[in-house]
Order: C-alpha cells, then sequence, then structure tokens
C-alpha cells in the first residue's frame, strides 16, 4: 500500500508560478514510477509529466519548457514546479504512483490560473 498526499495548489495569475508537492508513505520502496496528472471540468483526466527510477521524465507538450518534475528520494516527496502558468493550466492536479502494477492515487489539489 502507498498513500500519497498532494499539497501546494491554489490561485495564481497568469504568468505566475506554483510548485506542487506529493508526500509518498507506505510501501514507497517499490514504486517504479511516479507523475503528475491533472482534470479539467468536463474532460478527460490527462499526463502532466512522470519520471521514471532515475531521472527519465517526459512531458506533455502543452506543458514542456514551463513545467519541471522532480523526486525528492530521501524525503520520499514528488515536486512539480509550474511556471508561466496560463488560464488553461486550471484543473485538478493528481500524484500517482506505480506500484507493482499496481495504480495509486492522491486526492488531488485544484490550480486556478486567472487571466
Amino acid at each position: 500500500q502507498v498513500q500519497l498526499v498532494e499539497s501546494g495548489g491554489g490561485l495564481v495569475q497568469a504568468g505566475g508560478a506554483l510548485r506542487l508537492s506529493c508526500a509518498a508513505s507506505g510501501s514507497i520502496g517499490s514504486i517504479s514510477r511516479m507523475g503528475w496528472y491533472r482534470q479539467a471540468p468536463g474532460k478527460q483526466r490527462e499526463l502532466v509529466a512522470r519520471i521514471f527510477s532515475g531521472t527519465v521524465t517526459n512531458y506533455a507538450d502543452s506543458v514542456k519548457g514551463r513545467f519541471t518534475i522532480s523526486r525528492d528520494n530521501a524525503k520520499n516527496t514528488l515536486y512539480l514546479q509550474m511556471n508561466s502558468l496560463k488560464p488553461e493550466d486550471t484543473a485538478v492536479y493528481y500524484c500517482h504512483a506505480l506500484v507493482s502494477r499496481m495504480d495509486y492515487w492522491g486526492q488531488g489539489t485544484q490550480v486556478t490560473v486567472s487571466s
């Protein structure tokens, strides 16, 4: 079992920045991949960024160059640094972990970008 708790969401003006955090606990030693997803009202949940064991990362085209995913193994925490935010980035952001082929999700944190 893995528990994921997100924090860091909020309201920001367009062009601003936020950093999301995801604290992991439980059987974290077996996490093979972690990532951030988002879901806007009326839309499907979509991948934002993910990080594999080590430092391999990939990003959605819409956030490349603006968002950075990172993982601090000592603190068991995943981060998403979001810069140059746009109104279309408004969504609930979810932390995800893949553990022994099982998916774990956090409760989500709201990010709202005003124009």
